[in-house]
């Protein structure tokens, strides 16, 4: 399947209303608006997936499992509760393991680890040093595991730099990663209603990169 000639503007477009208006009713700590616009931010992503013929190849159907456990992420971390966040954290983990296998899907490079190792393994270490004194004791398993999971999700999406998906992969995985730095920010560090102001924006973005990606494969 090549990149399709026309985009499919009605996931787009429920993107494009719901994730600013997300962004806006959890900076006014508006819980309906919330609880109206994650769900709708998190179904534009699937959506594209599917209409962009995830079903028809292995990756896609990996990959579309993997974004619907992110789904499921998004709906649980609403709650504000202790052990919804770790289901929640349980699902996107499980979200990220998935997005590896599909990435495993596709024609790997191997020598492009000799780009991403560094970067990834810095990235790893620099996030791990600045949150784990925050993290309570009973959580920082949960919380290891999942950091060490996103950086071999990192690696696997870089062993994709030759094939034409890359272009939708790569800047998808990258900021999926980074978008959790906001979600750890504001659930150990230094809560506030700047952290969605970008981090919010930057997940929802990635998410719909990798959903993009389908249609290169």
């Amino acid at each position: 399947m090549t990149l399709p000639t026309t985009i499919p503007l009605a996931p787009v477009l429920l993107a494009a209303l719901a994730v600013p208006a997300l962004v806006l009713a959890d900076y006014r700590q508006w819980r309906p608006g919330r609880y109206l616009c994650k769900p709708l931010a998190a179904l534009a992503f699937v959506w594209l997936a599917w209409v962009l013929g995830a079903t028809h190849s292995a990756y896609g159907q990996w990959l579309l499992a993997g974004l619907f456990c992110c789904l499921l992420g998004d709906l649980l971390l609403m709650i504000e509760r202790q052990t919804s966040f770790l289901a929640g954290l349980g699902a996107f983990l499980i979200g990220h393991l998935l997005y590896i296998v599909a990435f495993c899907q596709l024609p790997l490079a191997p020598g492009a680890l000799w780009f991403s190792a560094l970067p990834v393994a810095l990235l790893v270490a620099a996030s791990w040093r600045w949150l784990m004194p925050h993290v309570p004791g009973d959580m920082r398993p949960a919380v290891g595991l999942y950091m060490l999971v996103i950086g071999a999700m990192l690696l696997a999406a870089s062993l994709t730099w030759q094939h034409a998906a890359a272009l939708w992969i790569v800047p998808g995985a990258v900021g999926f990663a980074l978008s959790d730095l906001a979600v750890a920010r504001q659930q150990f560090v230094r809560p506030g209603r700047s952290n969605g102001l970008w981090g919010t924006p930057l997940y929802f973005a990635a998410q719909l990169l990798l959903a993009a990606s389908a249609a290169a494969v």
